[in-house]
């Protein structure tokens, strides 16, 4: 059973939509009303077909939304539902190869084909040996170990090789302790330096984390605390 995650303002039309899919076999998840509650949802349940009005709560519109989404999460499918038809709208919408682009007030059957469509491509997908490099650290932070890049939201974050080479080492061994002597080892091969120089280059990207997941463990190292698997 598929899982919907449903994103609208207006409580009484999400009602309406989350009883309609209840009853074509879907498994609706949760409603949302803004991007930072889409975010949370995100972070700890899995989502495979997210229905998106564009006029939301919060900082960020439904195609802005989506955008991150998608970006994070390429797997996921989107389908805006939205009485916003104009032409730029349109246009924002379509770059990200949403599954269809529905008018309010909802025609049944056409949500019903879109849902039938969504689910067709899922499946496709996971009929392929599909090995995703992208890591999501949490709901603003995630990385693409593949090309080697930081994303805060949607936006790359630069970092130096020794940086990436640190970020890196971090993620393999999340949740324990990384002794400084490791650090050393492996991001300094060739030379020795001192634990000052080690914690210079941590602080460097825990200013870039926002002080986020890099807890010092003191006389011994560092523990990066993620909740992914």
């Amino acid at each position: 059973m598929k899982n919907i995650l449903i994103v609208e303002d207006e409580s009484i039309v999400a009602i309406e939509i989350k009883s309609y899919i209840n009853k074509l076999g879907f498994n609706v998840i949760d409603i949302c009303s803004n991007s930072d509650d889409v975010f949370l949802i995100l972070s700890k349940l899995s989502i495979d077909i997210i229905l998106m009005d564009i006029c939301i709560k919060g900082k960020l519109d439904g195609v802005e939304l989506a955008t991150i989404i998608k970006k994070r999460y390429p797997n996921i499918k989107i389908i805006f539902l939205t009485a916003h038809l104009d032409d730029y709208n349109v246009d924002r919408a379509i770059k990200i190869d949403p599954v269809s682009y529905l008018s309010k007030p909802f025609n049944r059957e056409e949500l019903r084909v879109a849902l039938k469509i969504a689910n067709s491509k899922l499946d496709n997908s996971n009929s392929m040996q599909y090995n995703s490099e992208h890591i999501v650290l949490d709901f603003e932070y995630s990385y693409d170990s593949k090309n080697s890049a930081l994303y805060y939201y949607n936006e790359p974050i630069s970092l130096t090789k020794k940086e990436n080479e640190l970020l890196e080492l971090f993620i393999e061994h999340k949740n324990s302790i990384l002794e400084f002597y490791t650090i050393e080892n492996i991001i300094w091969a060739d030379k020795e330096v001192n634990t000052n120089t080690i914690r210079t280059l941590v602080k460097r990207l825990r200013e870039k984390l926002k002080y986020k997941f890099i807890e010092n463990i003191p006389s011994r190292g560092y523990r990066m605390n993620l909740e992914i698997p």
